[in-house]
Order: C-alpha cells, then sequence, then structure tokens
C-alpha cells in the first residue's frame, strides 16, 4: 500500500519525507490555498522536495473538458512526469481524463463517492481514483465499503487503475481500508503521525532504556561499545 500526504504544507512534507516511507503528495484547491504563497513557488518547492520517484497529485479547477485539458498539459510540462493531475468525475471531467490519458498524462479522479463513478473514470483513462471515505461516513454511509466495492469492479474487469482512499478523520478508517486491499492512502500529517503511535510500545522503549542504562550506562549506544 502506498503512503501519500494529504497536505501542501512544504515544511510538513519536508519533514515527514525525511521519516517516513512517503511515496508522494496529494493536494486540492483547498489544501493550496490554505498555503497562501505564490502557486508557481508552492510546487516548485514540493517538486524539490519529492525528488524524482514520489507523486505529486494537483487539481484543476477548470470548467469545461477543454479547459481542464489546458491545465493539464501546463501542469505536466511544470511538474513533469510524476504528475498526477486531479479531476471531479462530473461529465465534463471525464471527457478531460480520456483526452489527457490519450496525450499520456497521467491522471486522478477525485470526489468520487460510488462505484460507478469510480468504475466510469477507470474506463475513461484514470491512473487513481479518489474515494472520500469519511465523508460518506459523515452521511451515515460506509465508506470503506466503498472503497471494497471499487477495488472488487476493478478485479472482475482487469482494470488497472488504482484506488487511493482519502478523506479520513481517524486510525480505524485508515486501517479498514488497507484490510479491504486499497492500493493507496492520503492522510494529514497529524493523522499520519497516529498510526505509529502506541503506549505499549513507548513502554517496550522504556523497559529496553532502563536496563541497558543498568549495565552500559546512561547515553551510551551499542557504537560505543565496539
Amino acid at each position: 500500500m502506498l503512503y501519500l500526504l494529504d497536505t501542501a504544507n512544504v515544511k510538513e512534507i519536508k519533514r515527514l519525507c525525511n521519516i517516513y516511507p512517503i511515496d508522494g503528495v496529494t493536494t486540492n484547491p483547498t489544501l493550496v490555498s490554505k498555503e497562501k504563497m505564490d502557486f508557481r513557488q508552492l510546487f516548485t518547492q514540493l517538486k524539490e522536495i519529492l525528488g524524482p520517484d514520489k507523486m505529486i497529485h494537483v487539481q484543476t479547477l477548470g470548467k469545461s473538458a477543454e479547459d481542464i485539458v489546458k491545465e493539464g498539459e501546463i501542469l505536466n510540462k511544470f511538474l513533469g512526469e510524476n504528475l498526477y493531475v486531479k479531476i471531479p468525475v462530473s461529465p465534463y471531467g471525464i471527457k478531460a481524463i480520456q483526452i489527457l490519458s490519450q496525450k499520456g498524462i497521467k491522471t486522478t479522479a477525485t470526489a468520487v463517492f460510488t462505484p460507478q463513478q469510480a468504475l466510469i473514470a477507470a474506463r475513461a483513462g484514470a491512473d487513481f481514483v479518489a474515494p472520500y471515505v469519511n465523508r460518506l461516513d459523515n452521511i451515515i454511509g460506509d465508506g470503506v465499503e466503498v472503497v471494497s466495492e471499487i477495488i472488487k469492479e476493478f478485479n472482475i474487469y482487469n482494470l488497472k487503475t488504482k484506488v487511493v482512499a482519502a478523506s479520513f478523520k481517524n486510525l480505524e478508517q485508515i486501517h479498514k481500508a488497507s484490510q479491504v486491499g486499497t492500493h493507496a492512502v492520503t492522510v494529514p500529517p497529524e493523522l499520519f503521525e497516529k498510526l505509529l503511535e502506541h503506549p505499549l510500545t513507548d513502554s517496550a522503549i522504556r523497559k529496553f532504556e532502563k536496563d541497558w542504562e543498568e549495565v552500559y550506562g546512561k547515553g551510551k549506544i551499542v557504537s560505543d561499545l565496539i
């Protein structure tokens, strides 16, 4: 499963990519506008941090297929081959996905809430689809079940499109999404770091340190003793 950060914050992305096995970043207009930075400057910095191997998902704002295609082509020229153009699953969005796919530009269909939306986007050529887990849960839906149904349909029809589950508000949602075989999750930084937290892990580390220090002294590490 791929781990993506759901943020446009340069500082957080740089910090977390230096620690964890991060595969890329997803952004949207809300996350980008929150940073209050020049668009070109922001994504130039993100491109430098992510390097040649990590993906970056950037959303379009066009109101027609033609405008979205134009945005996608400019973004692709600017950000390079690791770009995934995020496009909402509207009728003109689906048309744009088809055109960009034919041009060899990678896309992510976003704002997905049903398996049929995902299936149509996949047939249009989307490389990823992004179902929103928590937003479905908030309307008494089952976001993880929708993720599961999308994956099953993709497997039935041998589609290469991958699922990047999005819109998480708690660790249980992420855990359940991983159990149904989602290909990727995109997680806010504050939630991502909680994935490693457990009181028994902290307790075990403290016990190791205590036992070690009683014999070898405080502050000593293995390399000091060899």
